[in-house]
């Protein structure tokens, strides 16, 4: 099995697949063979779908991790053990969707003053400002900032692809005096061995310590940064377009989420029955 293992790895890894949806597919491969007892390699559909279906069904897995559990199952089956995958007989469960909790402006503002510590105010005012995924902040080096084009270069985000996000100069004056404090080298949010970039658990920490601070009830998370400022945004009257290219989506679809978290009042939209009597609010 660790030869396969190995094998699948090299797989993933020539796919150029994340280094988080390599520990993901390797950890459902293994948890497959221990659920049966047996190397997964002897088993085969009927165990799949049993599998599945135990998963969904009385461990009560969400839709999301459900699906990954399928694709890594049949990355390994299909490309690995180079296997016929059926997929009339083995059925992909629909991905559910969820409207992300975002927080007010007034509640972002709430974070920043709560943290005492200044480079956990810089990270907080980095992820908000730019739309950071959390990955995105710990990869984060003193040489992206742009200061004089007012952006920050994302190298390799989701999908490998670079782009820019916006600085904002709020952010840019406490980075500055978060360098001149701390002197960071070559990251600019290094972890406690100053050759390595912060662990992103460590963001994780940061944010969920300032919730607690503020006293925030809302299942939010650092992520939630980004979702924040992209539904800001649009309440700001960005183009739609213009925040897609900021958040690295490759699919609008993915952006048109935000759509659906913005206030209609500040969208402006009336419903077609007070243009037709005439009536708004006073």
């Amino acid at each position: 099995m660790s030869t396969l293992m190995d094998k699948m790895a090299m797989d993933i890894e020539l796919r150029g697949l994340s280094p988080n949806t390599k520990r993901a597919y390797l950890m459902h491969v293994t948890n497959f063979a221990k659920h049966f007892g047996l190397p997964a390699e002897q088993l085969g559909e009927t165990e799949i779908r049993e599998y599945l279906h135990h998963g969904i069904v009385h461990r009560k897995l969400s839709s999301s991790y459900a699906v990954v559990c399928y694709c890594a199952l049949r990355f390994f089956f299909e490309t690995t053990l180079e296997r016929d995958w059926n997929d009339t007989a083995i059925p992909r469960m629909k991905r559910g969707s969820r409207q992300p909790n975002i927080l007010s402006k007034e509640e972002i503002l709430q974070l920043f003053n709560a943290t005492g510590n200044l480079k956990h105010r810089a990270v907080l005012m980095t992820a908000y400002s730019a739309g950071l995924r959390v990955g995105e902040i710990s990869n984060l080096k003193i040489a992206d900032i742009d200061s004089k084009n007012m952006q920050i270069l994302i190298k390799q985000g989701k999908g490998k692809v670079d782009r820019y996000s916006i600085l904002s100069e709020a952010t840019l004056a406490v980075l500055r005096e978060y360098y001149k404090q701390y002197h960071p080298k070559v990251w600019l949010f290094p972890g406690q061995d100053p050759a390595k970039a912060i662990n992103p658990r460590t963001l994780g920490s940061i944010f969920k310590d300032a919730k607690r601070k503020v006293g925030i009830k809302k299942q939010v998370t650092l992520h939630s940064l980004r979702h924040s400022f992209a539904t800001h945004l649009l309440e700001d009257n960005v183009h739609i377009c213009h925040i897609q290219l900021l958040l690295g989506h490759q699919n609008i679809r993915t952006t048109c989420i935000y759509l659906h978290l913005t206030r209609l009042s500040v969208m402006n939209i009336k419903s077609p029955l007070d243009t037709m009597t005439g009536l708004t609010h006073a």
